[in-house]
């Protein structure tokens, strides 16, 4: 295995991004959230239009960076993050469908494992389950955080997927996954971000918000994806900062 001295993919300058991570999929999402929600914003990284802020959020040190899309691009940037910039904990914020007739558009979804039939942790180390798992204790603050702030948030499992679930025939997926998971959503990225936080040992979590349904016709536009997610945006600045 070839591992340089430098990472290929963000090109940050070390010590410019901070332990504490958040990782929506769109880049253009974390320049929103830097512009909007952290103080003394820079933009940190660039590189292939995927962009990285370093800031404060109630005086502590934050970054966000985008993953891209899909279980490959989630594992190289969370991976140069974790190697290169020794970041501690990452939570994905991210949109996700909806797989379970109780969640509403646009309800949040703090998710306690991922399945995925993808052969993602098999080539990574050869780790051979369909079941990746978030941080305990990352996940408790973000349970907290949404008492604190009186923001609903479905707990549950979700099931990560190599393509866009409404471009295919869920039924037939879901047909697939063991009844007793009971997923509640579904996504393209937790799955590995969980794997590779568990390769370095560090923490990672996910919050979804829910933005179309098998079970209703309310879809968020894209522009609605990009700027109507404060909730979720609030609830992994306040989770991650203790």
């Amino acid at each position: 295995m070839f591992i340089g001295e430098n990472p290929i993919h963000i090109n940050a300058s070390k010590g410019s991004i901070a332990p504490l991570v958040l990782m929506p999929g769109d880049p253009l999402r974390a320049k929103y959230i830097a512009e909007n929600f952290l103080e003394d914003a820079k933009e940190v990284c660039n590189l292939r239009n995927m962009l990285g802020y370093t800031g404060t959020y109630k005086g502590v040190k934050v970054s966000v960076v985008g993953s891209g899309m899909g279980m490959p691009s989630m594992g190289i940037y969370s991976w140069e993050l974790f190697y290169y910039f020794n970041v501690e904990k990452i939570i994905r914020i991210g949109t996700c469908g909806v797989v379970d007739p109780k969640v509403n558009v646009p309800d949040l979804i703090l998710a306690t494992s991922s399945y995925s039939e993808s052969n993602f942790a098999h080539t990574f180390d050869e780790y051979n389950e369909h079941i990746t798992y978030p941080s305990e204790k990352l996940n408790k603050k973000i349970e907290e955080g949404a008492k604190e702030l009186n923001y609903p948030l479905h707990v549950g499992n979700i099931t990560t997927m190599d393509v866009f679930g409404p471009y295919i025939d869920y039924d037939r997926l879901l047909n697939r996954i063991p009844k007793d998971l009971h997923v509640i959503g579904e996504e393209m990225e937790a799955f590995a971000l969980f794997h590779i936080a568990h390769h370095f040992k560090k923490e990672a979590s996910c919050i979804l918000t829910a933005v179309d349904s098998k079970y209703s016709y309310i879809v968020l536009s894209g522009e609605e994806r990009e700027k109507s997610l404060n909730q979720m945006i609030t609830l992994a600045l306040e989770a991650i900062i203790k």
